[in-house]
This record gives structure tokens, C-alpha cells and sequence, in this order.
């Protein structure tokens, strides 16, 4: 279905490999890019593989003014079979189909998505660092029709660029320390909050600055409603670990968003003997259970950094560690579990690799 393109200048392999020393995350893009339009009359339709450059938009396209964009993350790994794979995209695909839907958008049918994404990868494939480097996939959409009014926008966009990125923490995962507001909220109940959609993050921006001015790492809200119950970070998942084993996180109740990272520990626990409870948490018993030593670890998840231990928790007033602030047994056996299927470097039970053809 699609057609690759020429790139009329591709990165030298030397220029690549300079690169590739030092990536960072999301600084360094690959040489292409997977575009495919959208058209009441037309459906889905010109499927591009092609040289990565700037869109040309319309003053008026609906996007800028009305915030019709989603997007997803996910990654692609070489594997110890020399091979390449990609974690669980089928249910990237299945998510950016929820969001379309929430955002009044047309559905990206699964297989598109998913030949969107191996496309790129195969193109791309040099573009994949060694080691504990992985290719950061964005597949994206968005309203590109010329209009001013308030409704649904008839032409879209469904877009795939990538960047190789190097370990997400530099010298091993650390400890992060969260920032609990309590005067943001980053989704309210019948919202946007378990779409992944650019309006949710960008709400989250001002609550982050007042993080990085307390001097934490990330942000974590509470619900809207009586900013009592906690919620997510501003790009996370989070998970309390308490004495009896058991392990505790935030419902899936439409104000947050259904993380693939999430549902993978949820199951890896529950392979491991654990009770896994999806239940609410508030603040007031977190800062409790902490202080008794009842709660042994908390920690977050997300496709960018896997699984990070949180160390301590600040608030307008006051702060807690959680046990001595370092990562705990439980976050690093579920660490080094995830991610040995992640590489290819532990046997896949749960059929959650996805090895692309080709490369």
C-alpha cells in the first residue's frame, strides 16, 4: 500500500554514526517520514514513505486553532537475535483509535497503523542504536483542513517520525522526586484525560514548571474534583508497593490515560504472586503509608522510561520519602523482567514482541 519515496540527500553513514553517540532524547530525527492523507470522499489514501521535512499548512488549518491532533509512542529494539522488534504495538494502535475517537477524528484502521510503523522502521532500520538504545516511534494525526468554525475538520493527516534515543537516565535509572500540586488538575471526568491528545500535555506545562522550580524531576496530579485522590504524573503511570507484597495503582477511570507500560507490569506482577489492586489511593494516605512504612516503593511507568523509582514527594508545605528514597526490590525485578522481553533477551510468554520482517 505504500509508496517509498527517493530521499534526494540521506544522512552520510559516517554523519549517522556521530549521531548515534549521543542521541539524547528526542533531539536527533531520522531521514524519513510516513504520511498518509485523509478525505470524507477518499477515506484513507496516499500512504507515503519519504524524506522527513516540514509540513506546509494553512493559516486556518484546524489544528492550530482547534486542537484536533493525537499522537502515540512506542519504540523499536534490535533484539538478541540480531533481529528487530516492537513491544506491544497492536495496542498503541487500539489506544490511538480511542483518542481518534474521543477527538472526533477519523480511526486509523490497526493494520495501517501497524504497516505505517514497520515501514518506517524497515526504511530506517540503520537509524536503530546498539546497546541499551532504542528507535522512539511517533505516530501522529491531525486536522490539516482550512476552516474557522467549531466543528469536526473533513481532511487529516496521519504522520510516523522516529528518533533513536539513547538510556532514558544517564548512568543507570535513578530515583526521581515528584512534585504533588494541588492547585493544577490535568483532566476533569466526561474530559480528554485518557485520550493522548496534545491538549492534555500542554495543560500540564504550567504544573510542571512549578515542579522544576521546587526542584523535582515530574509532576504528579491529583483528581480535579477534591484534589484528594492521586492520578498520574504528567507522563506517567504510578504504582505504590506495599509491605504484604501487594501493589496498588490508579483506576482506569476516563480521567487518565490507559498506559501499554501499565497494563505489561500490571500482568507481570500478577505472574509474579503478587495482588495487584486497581483501586483509588489519596494523597493523605500515601504521606500516612509512607510515614508507618506500610508503603515500600512507589514508582511510575511510561514507554520513555520504562519503570522509575520515586524517591520522595514534595507539596506546598512540606515533603516524604518513600522508605530511603532508592529503588526497591519489587521496581527492579519488574524493571529487569519488562525489559529483557522488551530486548529479546527473556522468553515472550505473552506474545507482546512483534519481530518486523525484513530488517
Amino acid at each position: 500500500m505504500f509508496t517509498t519515496l527517493a530521499h534526494p540527500k540521506p544522512t552520510s553513514a559516517e554523519a549517522r554514526a556521530a549521531l548515534l553517540e549521543d542521541p539524547g532524547f528526542g533531539r536527533v530525527f531520522t531521514d524519513h517520514m510516513v504520511t498518509v492523507k485523509w478525505t470524507p470522499e477518499a477515506g484513507w489514501h496516499e500512504a507515503q514513505v519519504r524524506a522527513r521535512e516540514p509540513f506546509q499548512l494553512d493559516p486556518a488549518a484546524a489544528v492550530l486553532h482547534y486542537a484536533q491532533e493525537i499522537f502515540e509512542g512506542l519504540k523499536a529494539y534490535r533484539t538478541g537475535n540480531a533481529g528487530v522488534a516492537l513491544f506491544r504495538p497492536e495496542e498503541n494502535a487500539r489506544r490511538f483509535a480511542r483518542s481518534a475517537d474521543r477527538m472526533a477524528m477519523p480511526v486509523v484502521p490497526e493494520e495501517l497503523f501497524l504497516e505505517a510503523v514497520e515501514a518506517l522502521v524497515r526504511v530506517d532500520k540503520d537509524w536503530i542504536p546498539d546497546g541499551e538504545g532504542s528507535l522512539y516511534l511517533r505516530p501522529f494525526m491531525f486536522a490539516n483542513e482550512p476552516f474557522l468554525g467549531v466543528r469536526p475538520a473533513g481532511e487529516y493527516i496521519f504522520c510516523v517520525i522516529a528518533c533513536p534515543v539513547g538510556a532514558y537516565f544517564k548512568g543507570g535509572a535513578k530515583p526521581v522526586t515528584v512534585w504533588a500540586t494541588d492547585q493544577y488538575s490535568r483532566a476533569a471526568p466526561g474530559g480528554t484525560g485518557a485520550a493522548k491528545c496534545g491538549g492534555n500535555y500542554a495543560a500540564s506545562l504550567l504544573a510542571q514548571a512549578e515542579a522544576t522550580k521546587n526542584g523535582c524531576d515530574q509532576v504528579v496530579f491529583l483528581d480535579a474534583a477534591q484534589h484528594r485522590w492521586v492520578e498520574e504524573l504528567g507522563g506517567m503511570n504510578v504504582f505504590f508497593v506495599f509491605d504484604d507484597g501487594s501493589i496498588q495503582t490508579p483506576p482506569l477511570s476516563g480521567t487518565i490515560l490507559a498506559g501499554v507500560t501499565r497494563e505489561s507490569i500490571i500482568a507481570l506482577a500478577r505472574a509474579q504472586g503478587r495482588t495487584v489492586r486497581e483501586a483509588p489511593y489519596d494523597f493523605d494516605t500515601w504521606k500516612a503509608d509512607a510515614a508507618s512504612g506500610r508503603l515500600r516503593e512507589t514508582f511510575a511507568c511510561g514507554t520513555a522510561a520504562v519503570i522509575a523509582a520515586i524517591g520522595e514527594i514534595r507539596f506546598p508545605g512540606g515533603s516524604f520519602k518513600i522508605a530511603d528514597g532508592q529503588d526497591g526490590p519489587a521496581t527492579l525485578a519488574l524493571r529487569q523482567e519488562l525489559t529483557a522481553i522488551q530486548r529479546g533477551n527473556a522468553p515472550d510468554p505473552y506474545g507482546w514482541r512483534r519481530t518486523v520482517e525484513g530488517v
